[in-house]
C-alpha cells in the first residue's frame, strides 16, 4: 500500500522526525511532501542565528553570508525528512542515516539574513535501503544550492539486525570461530 501524500509538515512533526535541534535544527517547516518522490522545505535565515554573533558592528554585507556549510546541512536536513516520510511520526525507527557523499555541489550566490531557502529535493534512485536524492534551494526564485546527487544508508541499530547465518561470530579477541 502506497503511502498517503501529506500537503505539509508542521515544525513539531519535524522534530519528530529528525534529532536535530537549536540552533542546529535548519528547517521551518515542509510545505508540500509526497513521500518516496519529492518534497519541498523551508528555512527562514535571520540575523539572531548564533553563527552572526561575531561579526562586528560596521562589518560589510559579506560578513553576513550564511555559512556554505549550513546551507548545505540545511537541504541534506530536507533530504533525510524525504527519507523518513514513510516512517512511523518517529522518523527512522532508530536507524542511522549515514550520509555517503555528494556531487555536482554548486553555491551560485550567497544566502543573508532575511532569505527564505526554498530546498526542493528529489529522489533519484533507491536500491533498498540506500537512495540517492537530487535538487536545489533558491531564494526567491534564484538558485542558491545545486546538487547533482546525494547518497544516504539508513541501517538499522544492530541488535535490531537479523543475524547473518553464513557469517559466525567473532570471539573476544577478534578473530572468527
Amino acid at each position: 500500500m502506497r503511502a498517503q501524500t501529506l500537503a505539509q509538515m508542521t515544525p513539531a512533526e519535524v522534530k519528530r522526525r529528525i534529532p536535530h535541534r537549536h540552533p542546529i535544527l535548519l528547517i521551518d517547516r515542509v510545505l508540500d511532501l509526497e513521500p518516496g518522490r519529492h518534497l519541498t522545505a523551508l528555512k527562514a535565515v535571520t540575523c539572531g542565528e548564533p553563527w552572526y554573533e561575531a561579526v562586528p558592528d560596521g562589518a560589510d554585507d559579506t560578513a553576513y553570508d550564511y555559512p556554505t556549510g549550513l546551507v548545505i546541512e540545511s537541504w541534506c536536513q530536507a533530504a533525510s525528512l524525504l527519507l523518513t516520510a514513510d516512517e512511523p511520526s518517529s522518523g527512522a525507527d532508530g536507524a542511522l542515516m549515514l550520509f555517503g557523499g555528494m556531487s555536482g555541489v554548486r553555491l551560485p550566490r550567497p544566502v543573508r539574513p532575511g532569505d527564505v531557502m526554498r530546498h526542493r529535493v528529489r529522489l533519484s534512485r533507491s536500491f533498498g535501503d540506500t537512495v540517492m536524492y537530487e535538487g536545489e534551494s533558491t531564494v526567491d526564485g534564484e538558485a542558491v544550492l545545486e546538487v547533482d546527487q546525494i547518497v544516504i544508508a539508513l541501517r538499522k541499530p544492530a541488535h535490531r539486525q537479523q543475524a547473518d547465518p553464513g557469517r559466525t561470530a567473532p570471539t573476544p579477541e577478534g578473530s572468527h570461530q
